[in-house]
Parts: structure tokens; C-alpha cells; sequence
């Protein structure tokens, strides 16, 4: 499906599994307040319904992998969207903590499982605009991120109650994987795609490491500066700064997607897109925490945009170094190393936190993180015809 009458469709197709990737899960932090006060949930409790969906992503990309090779990539994507619409329409039926757990469970396994077959339907359906294909479909998960916390304060209905909220967004969701089921090309819809019939990653491989660890530089720059950067303002006496500095956090991502759409020609298969977006990175958490100003709010917007840009440019990894038929278990432990990766650094940092007494001290595990990707990308040789197989 890359031809030049298709691909249109291919960057629409891919744009909206991003939104619908993203719906169910940023729909939970607006109704955390009515949620706690309903069933009275812990600190625990909202930090295990806020963290469960990442700890998923590590632990079930592998079963995505596998979906792609008995299944084909368009109906693995298919199978991740309905039971992530299965899971946020069950939760609206919640009756207690653990029932809106295990639902939330579900919902973040059928993400998890769409998302390994991701890179492989971006480098099916346009081999020669790998990074075009990826920054749409990035912004399309951006846009998914933004919507839930935005739409409510527009519409009476989602704000009344949670419960039509996660009813609500099971809706889109579902749309979505009837409109992939109706456009994509049959040939793919029912097959397994030319799927080499292994899942199974090659763990001892270093470049498997290689790319996970890189990937895995990216989530402790955005998750962990979400989770730390309120304590650290709290701390330091700036708690008005808190929501201005995390709105600019999650907006500075779009402008990184919409400048790699822009200038994909120009940065795919080279190394210094990935250097610098992390570098950029690394300055703004260290302005971040010599700060407690204006200053502060801006370079939360700057970490925003390295990470946006760091993280389209990791998942262009799989499909630009693998075989086809490779991409989807490649893309499966990428994602299960960068997603553990990502919970043992934020681990990391809540102890460092501790242990130090001051908020600053968190950043430290996620600056280190941030330079994994400086030290591995100049060691991958980009060969963009060749695509070897990692």
C-alpha cells in the first residue's frame, strides 16, 4: 500500500490508530477526582491505576508479536483496538477497585498488543517515508493524549460522570477498527502477512538490546518528568507553576511530531536527529532543576519536544533496520526492554528522592537515561536499502 494513489490514505489510516491508542488511556487522570472519592482509593491505588498501563506495555508487547505472526500485522492492530475498546467500556461498568483494575488491565493489553505491529504497518504500507509514516502516526498519539483531558472541559456529558466518559471513548475506538478492517488491503486483512512465523525476540542479541535501550532513554524523559516535576515545584514553593509546567510538557511533543512530518526526507537514516533530540533533552532537565520560574515552564516545553522527537525517531528503528518480516517481534522487545527500563529508572528515582531528601535528586536517574541514546545511535549503521535484520 505505498503506491503514489495510497499513501494518503495509509498517513490518515495511520494518524487515527495513534488517536485511538491513546483515547483510553489519558482518559483516566481527568476522572482520578471522582474516581478516588467514589471508591475511596489510596495514593497506592491511583498511583497502581495511573503506572498499571506501562507495566502492561512491558509485559504483554511480546503477545502482540506473537498476534503478528499467527494472525498478520492489520489484524493484529484490528484484535488491539477492539479489546482496548472492550476495556474502556468495561470500565464504565466498574463496581469497585479491583474490578477497575482488572479493566484497566485489559484495555492496556490490547494497547500493548497493537503496538508492536505498528512499525511493521508503517514499513509495509510506506517502505521509502518510513519517518513521514512514523511522525503521522506520532502525532496522531499525541492528539489521542490531549483529547480526553481536553474535550471534558467542553462537554457537560463527559465531565458529569466517568462512567460516560470511558463508555464515550470506547466509541472512537472501536470506529477506528472498522474503518482499518474496511480500508486496508485485503490481501493483508487476512493473512499473516509474509510473517517469517517466529515472534519469539532474539534476546541475546546485542542490537535487540541495542534498541531497546535507546528507546528506553525516551520514556524516563517524559514519564518520569511528569511524575517528578510536580514534587520538585511543590518543593521548592512554586506549586502554581505545576499546571502550566505539565501542559507545556505535553504540548511540546506536537511541535517535534509536526517538524519530523515536515522534514522526514531530510532525517531519516541518520544518526543526529537522535544525538541531538536527546542533548535537547538533558538541557532542559537541567535547567528544570535550577529553576523555579517562567524559566521552568519553557524548558518543561523543551524536554516535551526532545522527548516527542526521541520517541517518533525510536519506533522508525524497527522498520528501518529489519527485515519486514522481522519488524513486529524486533518492535516487541524494543517495547518490553524501553517500558521495563522506564519503570525500574522512575523506581530509581523515587528512592534517589528519598534517600536525598529533595525533589532535585529524581532527575538525576532520568538525565542518565536521556544519554543512553548519545552514547548507542553513532554505534548502528544506517544502511536504509539494505535493511539486514537486527
Amino acid at each position: 500500500m505505498s503506491s503514489s494513489r495510497s499513501w494518503p490514505l495509509s498517513l490518515a489510516l495511520l494518524w487515527l490508530i495513534g488517536v485511538a491508542l491513546r483515547l483510553a488511556i489519558l482518559a483516566v487522570p481527568p476522572a482520578i477526582p471522582a474516581l478516588r472519592e467514589e471508591f475511596r482509593l489510596s495514593g497506592t491505588e491511583i498511583a497502581a491505576l495511573s503506572g498499571a498501563p506501562i507495566v502492561i506495555f512491558a509485559a504483554a508487547s511480546l503477545a502482540g508479536s506473537r498476534l503478528v505472526a499467527r494472525i498478520g500485522v492489520i489484524a493484529a492492530v484490528i484484535a488491539g483496538l477492539l479489546l482496548t475498546a472492550l476495556g474502556s467500556a468495561a470500565r464504565s461498568l466498574a463496581f469497585g477497585t479491583t474490578s477497575l483494575l482488572a479493566t484497566t488491565v485489559v484495555m492496556g493489553v490490547g494497547v500493548a498488543v497493537a503496538q508492536p505491529a505498528m512499525p511493521a504497518l508503517v514499513g509495509r504500507w510506506l517502505p521509502k517515508q518510513l519517518v513521514l509514516g512514523t511522525g503521522v502516526y506520532t502525532n496522531g498519539l499525541l492528539v489521542g493524549e490531549i483529547l480526553p483531558v481536553a474535550l471534558p472541559l467542553l462537554s457537560p456529558a463527559l465531565a458529569d460522570t466517568w462512567r460516560v466518559a470511558f463508555a464515550a471513548w470506547a466509541i472512537p475506538i472501536a470506529a477506528i477498527a472498522a474503518l482499518v478492517f474496511a480500508l486496508a488491503p485485503r490481501a493483508e486483512t487476512g493473512s499473516a502477512a509474509a510473517a517469517s512465523g517466529r515472534w519469539w525476540p532474539d534476546w541475546p542479541a546485542f542490537d535487540v538490546w541495542r534498541l531497546g535501550l535507546i528507546f528506553g532513554g525516551v520514556g524516563p524523559l517524559y514519564f518520569g518528568t511528569n511524575a517528578f516535576l510536580p514534587g520538585y515545584l511543590s518543593e521548592v514553593g512554586r506549586a502554581d507553576l505545576i499546571s502550566p509546567a505539565l501542559t507545556a510538557l505535553n504540548l511540546g511533543q506536537l511541535p517535534a511530531s509536526l517538524l519530523l512530518i515536515a522534514f522526514a526526507r531530510y532525517i531519516e537514516s541518520r544518526a543526529w536527529p537522535f544525538v541531538f533530540s536527546a542533548l535537547v533533552g538533558l538541557a532542559g532537565i537541567a535547567v528544570i532543576v535550577v529553576t523555579a520560574s517562567a524559566l521552568t515552564v519553557i524548558s518543561a516545553a523543551v524536554v516535551g519536544f526532545a522527548a516527542g522527537a526521541a520517541f517518533a525517531l525510536g519506533l522508525t528503528l524497527p522498520p528501518l533496520l529489519s527485515k519486514p518480516e522481522e519488524v513486529a517481534r524486533v518492535a516487541a522487545a524494543m517495547f518490553t526492554i524501553a517500558y521495563a527500563s522506564t519503570v525500574v529508572v522512575s523506581l530509581l528515582c523515587g528512592v534517589l528522592w528519598d534517600f536525598s531528601a529533595t525533589a532535585r535528586a529524581a532527575f538525576l536517574p532520568i538525565a542518565i537515561a536521556t544519554m543512553l541514546p548519545i552514547v548507542l545511535i553513532p554505534t548502528i549503521k544506517f544502511e536504509r536499502n539494505s535493511r539486514a535484520g537486527v
